[in-house]
């Protein structure tokens, strides 16, 4: 079976982080069995990845994280600033529609809003040489001030797994149909919600706990729902808004059979159908949920066609799998039921943790 592919930005860990890439890649469209992959920046750690028009936004998961923003011009990326992450080893990073960037930092447990109007102003203007460039050198070297973000801890609390729960560590984020926005915050068995500007602002709103070892870590929303991954119990979530505003679990199932172990959730998307989807790391396996008529019901799994699947992305006909200890994206044929095939290609990239098509 052949597939063609879109353009396809991928992140993933370079040497500092103990991966095999030198920064962001680019695979070319067309042929998934004759890929053209190419280095487009290099950077640290670009482990995951946001696109916006013509913008890029990668963080650098390392252990003074900051966010690169890149404009794209076919395969071409130019870097245009950077902003500290404010926290330790940033692990994702989403355009928010109230105008910021939101970047959630793992290790340090941190929040952090950069405001895209401010950080693209002084860009401009250090360009533009009206005697702000001070030390900043070449545009490749703008670093955005201090007054363009702001950053929000998160409260200090624990969870029962103590080795991974020892303090809070904030994951992803996700707009809610509210107009706030969620943080995942694995460590503490909460998802955060807050209110986000680009003043820019972070005020706390409240905090809804999920059963404790839940690990939350990505979330995505259908037909009003929040759908969860737990990394650390193996299950998948449905959350409702009840009446007081609070989010409250209305349905779990289990993504497999058998003790937990070292079997790691990690992405999860729903389709326009209400398929989930969700990538098991350790069994390796894509699994498929219905989650129609309120709930959450196993339809299959498959094998994520390599080792330690850490995110994919669907294309049509198609799930696009970063095994990342594999050193290869799987392109996985999906037939009708939502559950993927056997992979019909393999595509190089050294250690991809994030895939976004183009």
């Amino acid at each position: 079976m052949s597939a063609t592919l879109p353009m396809l930005l991928v992140g993933s860990y370079t040497a500092t982080g103990g991966g095999n890439a030198t920064g962001i890649s680019v695979v070319s469209g067309g042929d998934a069995a004759a890929p053209d992959v190419r280095t487009v920046a290099v950077i640290d750690d670009p482990s995951f990845l946001a696109v916006s028009g013509d913008r890029v936004y990668a963080v650098s998961e390392t252990v003074e994280g900051s966010i690169s923003a890149f404009r794209r011009d076919g395969a071409v990326l130019e870097h245009l600033w950077e902003a500290p992450a404010g926290g330790d080893a940033p692990c994702h990073v989403r355009v928010d529609p109230s105008g910021t960037l939101v970047v959630t930092n793992y290790v340090s447990g941190t929040v952090t809003a950069v405001s895209l109007a401010a950080a693209e102003s002084y860009a401009a203007s250090v360009l533009a040489g009206d005697g702000v460039v001070g030390t900043h050198g070449s545009a490749r070297q703008i670093r955005v001030p201090e007054t363009s973000f702001v950053t929000e801890r998160l409260p200090r609390a624990s969870g029962p797994v103590e080795d991974r729960q020892e303090g809070p560590h904030a994951h992803q984020s996700i707009a809610t149909p509210d107009g706030t926005v969620l943080v995942a915050d694995l460590g503490a068995d909460a998802l955060h919600e807050y209110r986000i500007t680009d003043a820019p602002s972070i005020e706390p709103v409240r905090v809804h706990h999920v059963a404790p070892g839940v690990g939350p870590r990505h979330m995505a929303w259908h037909d009003g729902d929040l759908i969860l991954a737990g990394e650390l119990d193996g299950h998948v979530h449905r959350l409702h808004r009840d009446a007081s505003g609070s989010l409250v679990t209305v349905a779990s199932a289990a993504t497999f059979d058998g003790e937990v172990g070292a079997s790691l959730l990690s992405h999860i998307e729903v389709d326009d159908r209400g398929l989930v989807f969700v990538a098991v790391r350790g069994r390796d396996r894509i699994v498929v949920l219905d989650a129609a008529d309120g709930g959450l019901a196993l339809v299959g799994s498959a094998p994520s066609g390599g080792v330690w699947p850490r995110h994919f992305a669907r294309v049509p006909g198609f799930v696009l799998v970063a095994n990342q200890m594999s050193d290869a994206i799987a392109v996985l044929p999906v037939g009708d039921d939502g559950v993927p095939g056997e992979a019909v290609a393999q595509i190089p990239v050294g250690t991809p943790t994030c895939i976004i098509p183009l």
